[in-house]
């Protein structure tokens, strides 16, 4: 024993070969290269371990970082399968549908519509203006044969308007997917859901494949369902409002008992409203306001992106347990 040193090692004593530091790590079956040493209350630095030699009556604390707030990732997103949605046979990879109203001009229009990577907008049915049939369109600066347009009945207050209205759509591009929403009131622009049934189950019986903006009432988003609806689009505030997610149990609610896609639409002012939706498990989120009225609109348009996408992993991730009291993310054993 008289060839061997007497040290303290993590608090407790230790015998150990005369050697470098380095030895004493690797003697404890450690790697060098992957701990921090302090020795007699003195941080040694990681390139000098093999150079300081261990002393008779040494203190040392090796350390080394272990999970304590987020666990190691063995996967990366390049191997994880593409996360895509469908709808009425259409699948898309962008779960993030923009409007095309309130914008500055169609070229601000269409440069937010590409910094938030949807795949399809909105687009209102109006009257062509015959005294100026030269001024510019949509059509010339967000391309159809790009991007989807979902003619929508926007400003329609009766099955009657709202039918009428994509039977144009249809006529002037052939389009069969659009958006339905029958309103109540000028007021807070809720639907009229005996109109919005009604009106749904002409489209569908006409060949339409109607995505229908409707009250946050699981029933109510049934009975779409059964009329003829391809998705569903629960309001989550009033259009315009940008309150955000009010009725979150309600639109679980929905999302749970939905056989067709459940997108939010309507409500969302930012983007931890966009990624609240996509925790719920929606499969995507319509806003128009929020990027078009944002003091920068094609920064918050990227922002939106970005916040749907982080719904979506979270929801596929599933999170964590909530708890009464707090949990310690790093151990308690081997402190220091």
């Amino acid at each position: 024993m008289s060839d061997t040193l007497s040290l303290t090692v993590n608090g407790e004593p230790r015998r150990a070969a005369p050697g470098s530091i380095a030895d004493l790590v690797r003697s404890l079956e450690l790697n060098p290269a992957k701990v921090a040493v302090e020795r007699n209350g003195e941080i040694v630095p990681r390139s000098t371990l093999a150079n300081v030699q261990i002393a008779d009556g040494d203190v040392l604390e090796i350390v080394h970082f272990v999970g304590g707030g987020q666990t190691d990732v063995t996967n990366t997103t390049d191997t994880w399968p593409k996360d895509t949605w469908t709808v009425a046979g259409r699948t898309f990879t962008s779960r993030l549908i923009v409007g095309t109203g309130k914008y500055k001009d169609f070229e601000q229009n269409a440069a937010a519509v590409a910094a938030s990577g949807a795949e399809i907008v909105t687009v209102a049915v109006r009257r062509v203006n015959v005294s100026d049939p030269k001024a510019p369109m949509l059509t010339d600066f967000i391309d159809p044969q790009k991007i989807t347009y979902l003619p929508n009945t926007a400003g329609c207050f009766t099955a009657e308007d709202a039918i009428r209205t994509l039977r144009l759509a249809r006529e002037a591009g052939g389009w069969d997917l659009v958006k339905l929403e029958v309103l109540g009131e000028a007021r807070t622009l809720y639907p009229n859901m005996i109109e919005t049934i009604r009106a749904t189950e002409v489209l569908a019986k006409e060949g339409f494949l109607p995505m229908v903006y409707c009250t946050d009432d699981p029933i109510a988003a049934k009975q779409l369902e059964d009329a003829g609806a391809v998705a569903v689009m629960p309001l989550g505030a009033p259009i315009g409002s940008g309150l955000g997610i009010q009725n979150r149990v309600t639109i679980r609610l929905i999302v749970e008992g939905a056989k067709v896609p459940v997108l939010v639409d309507a409500g969302v002012g930012t983007a931890s409203d966009a990624a609240v939706a996509m925790e719920l498990g929606c499969d995507g989120v319509l806003m128009n306001t929020a990027i078009a009225e944002a003091k920068d609109p094609l920064r918050m348009a990227r922002a939106m992106k970005l916040a749907v996408e982080a719904g979506r992993d979270a929801y596929l991730s599933g999170r964590m347990g909530t708890r009464k009291y707090a949990d310690p993310s790093s151990p308690l054993a081997g402190l220091i």
